[in-house]
């Protein structure tokens, strides 16, 4: 019996998109989970409304991002890694989550595996170094580098967020993916995947766009005073929002 599963990353804090996308993955019964890659949060600022849904369900894993990591660092009084404006950001952030959420955040693994028809998947936000922390985004990624990093993994299937855009890599080794940003995208879109495993270990994978309502999301940010808004709304969202001013 084939077995379907799908794959969300990078919400960033983006309610809307994440209520979308959720809404149309519950649309197909034949669904039996859903993995999360992490960034839950960080970026956008619906913090809480992405953490009370999120939590509230019992079909959804999760692995930690960077921005989740850093938030609960500021939390707990430790160092992040962010610098700078970001590390302004990330502060404001800390300081409107609802700290209800931090027992859920806190509890979330750097990586989960599992298998379906005799398929190993091994999910991560991004890859690690030895010291299992994330490595710098390679932005021109290729099966043959990809392999050399995970020559030492049984996986068949490697899925990954963090970088923004499309990954679907096939060696001959095993098959690596990255649906892309669900929460930040130039169009009004929210993005997943879906990876289906046959009976016999045959693999596909969809993607897909759910189409979504943004604009008082995008407003939002210059509303509340979001720390770093106009650089977020120009790197992340292209500067969408101009067209409603």
């Amino acid at each position: 019996m084939e077995k379907k599963i799908a794959i969300i990353t990078d919400i960033h804090g983006n309610y809307s998109a994440l209520k979308a996308v959720l809404n149309e993955i519950d649309k197909d019964e034949k669904t039996e989970h859903i993995y999360c890659l992490g960034d839950l949060i960080g970026i956008g600022y619906e913090t809480n409304e992405v953490l009370e849904l999120l939590s509230s369900r019992a079909d959804i894993s999760f692995v930690m991002g960077n921005h989740d990591e850093a938030i609960l660092d500021i939390i707990a009084g430790r160092e992040p890694y962010s610098r700078g404006s970001e590390k302004v950001h990330h502060q404001w952030i800390a300081a409107h989550l609802d700290h209800k959420f931090i027992p859920f955040l806190t509890e979330i693994p750097v990586t989960l595996e599992s298998i379906y028809n005799g398929k190993r998947l091994f999910f991560v936000h991004y890859h690690l170094s030895e010291l299992n922390k994330f490595i710098s985004v390679d932005k021109e990624p290729t099966e043959e580098k990809l392999d050399a990093f995970y020559q030492t993994s049984n996986a068949d299937i490697v899925c990954f967020g963090h970088h923004h855009v499309i990954h679907h890599f096939k060696s001959m080794e095993r098959l690596y993916l990255n649906p892309s940003s669900l929460g930040c995208n130039y169009k009004p879109l929210a993005t997943y995947a879906v990876v289906t495993i046959g009976e016999h270990g045959d693999i596909s994978v969809a993607f897909r766009e759910v189409p979504y309502d943004n604009i008082e999301f995008l407003i939002g940010f210059n509303r509340l005073n979001v720390p770093d808004a106009d650089y977020i709304l120009k790197i992340f969202y292209g500067d969408q929002h101009l067209k409603f001013m």
